[in-house]
């Protein structure tokens, strides 16, 4: 991994929010590619149940300040960053008050999903890249953690196929058990829509489920990690039959190895 880019896109990541397999091995992972010489970047959204004061979080200003177009609406995008304590790895926040100020990450105090989740995914992608864009940092491989994050392949695919800063990136999703029940807003495809995206493209959000968003990560991902025990069998036969490199599942104590070796061997050939 000796000087190679990676850029880790997740939904969640530890010590900022509770530990659970999204969040571990959003943190794990860039961790074992920095310790092998690898240059790291990771973005997560700035929920607002994240202690900015404690985190010691600050605005990015030279990032901050442009606006995303969200289903014609404009949406002011504002950047954090902070370190991880001991690994000196700097994260980026993407923010907007609209989106991610309240005090919860999916779903509301009777665990029903935020009606707008699905715009808040599509911010989320569409933040990523632009930061990316104005560091000037051209990453060999994209590494999408978590259904928050599941838009950016199709993104960069299509929206920024034309975008020369990520011409030779390589995605790769790990796909994680089910994390939610039920369906973000079917205008989803609507929203997206908005964007040029055909119909034909995004014909899965036709149901946005867990399931479907994550098939339409793995569809427009170059390889996939199965990065939990147990996986929808619905997600499995369809990553089954798509002709690019897969990883079966490893545990914690054994992924470094194979992650490692998958990147250079599988993603990086």
């Amino acid at each position: 991994m000796n000087g190679k880019k990676i850029l880790f896109v997740s939904s969640e990541l530890v010590p900022y929010l509770p530990e659970n397999e999204v969040s571990l091995m959003s943190y794990e992972t860039p961790k074992m590619v920095n310790s092998k010489g690898g240059q790291i970047r990771i973005f997560m959204p700035k929920y607002g149940n994240i202690n900015e004061r404690r985190h010691q979080l600050h605005e990015v200003i030279r990032l901050s300040g442009m606006n995303l177009v969200i289903n014609d609406v404009d949406m002011p995008l504002i950047i954090k960053v902070a370190s991880i304590p001991r690994e000196r790895i700097q994260v980026y926040f993407i923010d907007n008050d609209e989106y991610f100020k309240r005090k919860s990450t999916f779903s509301d105090e009777n665990d029903n999903l935020f009606p707008d989740n699905d715009q808040r995914a599509i911010f989320f992608a569409k933040g990523v890249v632009e930061t990316v864009k104005k560091l000037n940092w051209s990453p060999d491989i994209i590494h999408i953690h978590g259904w928050m994050a599941s838009l950016l392949p199709l993104y960069l695919k299509k929206f920024y196929a034309d975008e020369p800063l990520f011409g030779d990136s390589k995605i790769v999703t790990s796909v994680y058990g089910q994390s939610f029940e039920g369906e973000l807003s079917k205008d989803i495809v609507n929203k997206i829509a908005f964007d040029g995206f055909s119909q034909e493209s995004i014909a899965h959000l036709a149901e946005p489920n867990y399931n479907n968003l994550l098939k339409v990560a793995v569809d427009y991902s170059d390889a996939v990690i199965l990065a939990s025990e147990e996986i929808p069998e619905e997600l499995t036969n369809h990553i089954s039959n798509l002709e690019k490199p897969v990883l079966p599942f490893v545990s914690l104590q054994e992924f470094e190895e194979a992650y490692a070796n998958f990147y250079n061997t599988e993603v990086l050939k």
